[in-house]
């Protein structure tokens, strides 16, 4: 037999529930990779530790494959504040300040390492702060712990072991001057086409190669039609999360903090997840008779530096720029 007892016991326990619910804030995550990818496991996982270190007060929402739009319509979403976060490269913060383009300098950083402490020099720090005071986005974390790629590569159907085989290769590039000019400088034959018509466009020989981050080529099936890869570590890469500065800023001390924590550990996550997904896929590739070779990178850096020495007495690099990269080194 039902006792009144219980059913008041049920009826506080529903609103206890409610309650909790009510309370918890909500913020919502724009990104452009599947939710099955490396990257999107690594966005997940941070949503799932902003709950944990929250205690369920703060939850984040990821909306995977560009559900939220294109990056242009997401950026001005985060400054509204109707997206709280983007998970993408931050250089796509050069929309306001265009000298964060240079953090993604080709051939310009001896390693990984090096390029992190360029990152974290006054002068880089400085470009993001501006950026931040100017479109209300700042950075959670920092720019560097969650990686991309996790390195690059060039994928060809051309037989390139040194830096000699470069020359006049057919190159496709994305509609960047900089990279137009640092690959033709290289002695590249660049080609400006869209991402998605690259495998097509290697099949017809319009181009023989592209560059990419190693965990993208198998997806892209790029090996399919161009069976060498080369790692170039032409740059270096990482995922920003990119967020509105004035909802974090309404967000109380503990909140903020859960979100820094969880942020802490994708990163050491993306680090696990993104190595392991990269070895996988090419002993996938290699067991389909795809060859993988470690190019000297030493000819690359050697024929940039003239490269750079040249646009800097043209006045073309940021101030400080060279010192910044020199410092850190």
């Amino acid at each position: 037999m039902f006792k009144r007892g219980n059913f008041i016991l049920s009826l506080l326990g529903a609103a206890l529930l409610f309650a909790n619910a009510a309370q918890a804030e909500t913020w919502r995550m724009a990104s452009k990779m599947p939710a099955d990818s490396p990257e999107g496991k690594v966005f997940q996982y941070f949503a799932d530790k902003v709950k944990e270190h929250s205690g369920g007060k703060l939850e984040v929402v990821v909306y995977p494959n560009e559900q939220l739009g294109k990056t242009d319509a997401v950026l001005e979403q985060l400054k509204l504040g109707t997206v709280h976060l983007y998970a993408e490269g931050s250089t796509y913060m050069k929309k306001w300040v265009p000298e964060i383009n240079w953090t993604s300098a080709a051939f310009m950083f001896d390693d990984r390492d090096h390029w992190i402490r360029f990152m974290e020099t006054d002068l880089v720090q400085g470009w993001y702060n501006k950026a931040s005071e100017e479109a209300g986005i700042s950075l959670l974390g920092d720019a560097t712990s969650i990686l991309r790629g996790p390195y690059r590569v060039m994928v060809t159907n051309r037989d390139v072991k040194t830096f000699d085989d470069i020359s006049m290769l057919k190159l496709r590039m994305h509609p960047s001057k900089l990279a137009v000019n640092t690959w033709t400088h290289l002695g590249a034959d660049v080609k400006t086409l869209a991402w998605t018509d690259v495998y097509q466009s290697i099949q017809k020989g319009i181009v023989e190669s592209v560059n990419s981050p190693i965990a993208l080529v198998e997806s892209m099936r790029f090996h399919e039609v161009a069976p060498n890869i080369i790692r170039h570590d032409e740059y270096y890469q990482s995922i920003g999360f990119m967020m509105n500065r004035s909802k974090f800023d309404a967000l109380s001390g503990d909140m903020q903090n859960a979100l820094e924590k969880a942020y802490f550990d994708a990163g050491k996550y993306s680090n696990e997840v993104m190595g392991r997904s990269a070895d996988e896929s090419i002993t996938r590739m290699k067991a389909s008779g795809v060859s993988f070779v470690d190019i000297d990178r030493a000819p690359f850096v050697a024929r940039m530096k003239a490269f750079y020495d040249d646009m800097e007495s043209k006045g073309e690099l940021p101030d400080g720029f060279l010192n910044a990269v020199a410092s850190s080194r």
